[in-house]
């Protein structure tokens, strides 16, 4: 016996080197579904201009701080550096106002600190052109910011763009005074920065602000990193309506990281298509006719966005997933600091549209607002477009862990088994302080709960 236990314990010993070198070792990081994140989420480095060639600096070019338009000037800027191979779009210190203007191949743009590019709060400066505007494509202002069809575009510097919003804003509230049911499309306004059918975009270091509408809408594109930036939009004097930090709308390879946002709607919101049939380029549906109702059919899915290391004021949700989206998956919020937002994560479901919300995992947060989790329908622009059944819509795998948070409702969530299903919820490590501290387990298939910690305020 004696001989056994030695024996054990040299095994012991000589084993703890190996266990400690285990223990040391990075643990894999991975996305909800179990697959590896690759090396391109780990690559967040500052853009060097001197990479990008010639540097165009606007006053040399006519566009100067005077208080005038120069919409004109600083679009031919960008097609002479187009035409001559390409090049930086410089917008030293100073302020320096523009309308809408459109990026071409090769051509960047770097707004140096203390410079501000400005945009006019003249609408007609803004043309009216087919893009993208909540789940459809539709005739709509083009943004101040336009980038389209790009491989390798960047926005750079410790500068401003500043949608110089007050006067949309004031419109919109106006409107809506006598007409209540006034809507973004009633009211229509430029947004920020509108990047589409774009890849390899890094948008880094600026102060956006005051747009007129959604500040930075991503659309049909992949390999985008949005960094290092500063987003608001007041809610006083004026409130700005619906100036979503970040909109990502039919996006893959996404991810958001060392940022600041504050503003008044949704920080992150996770778009993607909407209708009866939206999710038809996935399913097929005999009979459907797309080429008479092509509103109906969404453009695809959203997969593999991580939101990361930021720090968000008031918003309205800190990664919402809709009101138009068809598939979502594999989106990852963590390690963020929240301070009065409405919804920590927020589900809209759509009961005219056809929802997967699949893999999403919020954790290591603190912070405080409203709602823990607000799952509910939503019904804006409700419309079947003749289908007489309501599409069943499914969220299944939402985890959320290792989360301090105080709010008023720990789970928002409404049971509506007519129109969606909820299964494969984790809930983990929670320390939650809310004046209502329900959870209704029964409403989520398959729901897991471990040290769960609440208190009543």
């Amino acid at each position: 016996m004696k001989r056994f236990l030695i024996s054990l314990m040299a095994c012991t010993l000589m084993c703890v080197p190996s266990f400690g070198k285990a223990k040391n070792k990075v643990k894999a990081d991975l996305w909800p579904d179990g697959t590896a994140i690759s090396e391109w989420f780990r690559q967040n480095e500052e853009v060097d201009l001197s990479n990008l060639g010639k540097q165009y600096k606007v006053t040399d070019f006519g566009i100067v701080n005077d208080g005038l338009l120069h919409t004109s000037e600083l679009q031919a800027l960008i097609d002479k550096a187009a035409k001559d191979g390409g090049g930086v779009i410089v917008v030293p210190e100073g302020t320096y106002m523009t309308g809408a203007v459109f990026f071409k191949q090769g051509v960047h743009l770097h707004v140096m600190d203390g410079g501000v590019l400005m945009g006019s709060n003249n609408p007609s400066d803004y043309p009216i052109l087919k893009t993208r505007i909540e789940g459809e494509t539709c005739l709509y202002y083009s943004a101040l910011i336009n980038a389209d069809g790009i491989d390798g575009f960047t926005i750079t510097g410790k500068g401003t763009i500043d949608g110089n919003g007050y006067t949309y804003w004031k419109h919109f509230w106006e409107r809506r005074s006598w007409n209540p049911r006034c809507t973004n499309k009633d009211e229509q306004r430029p947004r920020l920065i509108y990047v589409s059918n774009c890849k390899n975009v890094q948008i880094d270091g600026l102060k956006l602000q005051n747009s007129a509408f959604w500040t930075t809408h991503i659309y049909n594109s992949e390999n985008v990193r949005l960094l290092r930036l500063h987003i608001t939009s007041p809610a006083q004097p004026v409130k700005a309506p619906s100036t979503d930090a970040i909109d990502l709308d039919v996006v893959k390879n996404v991810i958001v990281k060392n940022c600041y946002m504050s503003v008044n709607d949704d920080a992150v919101a996770i778009k993607g298509g909407k209708g009866p049939y939206a999710d038809y380029w996935k399913t097929d549906y005999p009979g459907l006719d797309i080429n008479k109702y092509p509103e109906m059919v969404g453009d695809g899915a959203n997969s593999h966005i991580i939101i990361e290391d930021c720090e968000y004021g008031f918003c309205h949700g800190c990664l919402t997933l809709g009101s138009e989206s068809v598939h979502d998956r594999n989106i990852i919020l963590r390690r963020i600091k929240v301070n009065k937002t409405n919804n920590l994560l927020w589900l809209k479901m759509r009961p005219d549209t056809p929802q997967l919300y699949e893999y999403v995992t919020v954790e290591d947060i603190e912070g405080n607002g409203k709602n823990f989790i607000l799952v509910a329908p939503w019904t804006q622009f409700y419309d079947l477009k003749g289908r007489e059944t309501v599409p069943m819509s499914y969220s299944d795998h939402i985890t959320m862990r290792n989360i301090t948070f105080e709010c008023d409702v720990f789970f928002n969530v409404k049971q509506q088994e007519d129109q969606y299903h909820l299964s494969n919820f984790t809930f983990e490590n929670l320390t939650i302080k809310a004046r209502n501290t329900e959870l209704f387990k029964e409403y989520v298939e398959n729901f897991t709960l471990t040290n769960i910690n609440t208190e009543k305020k």
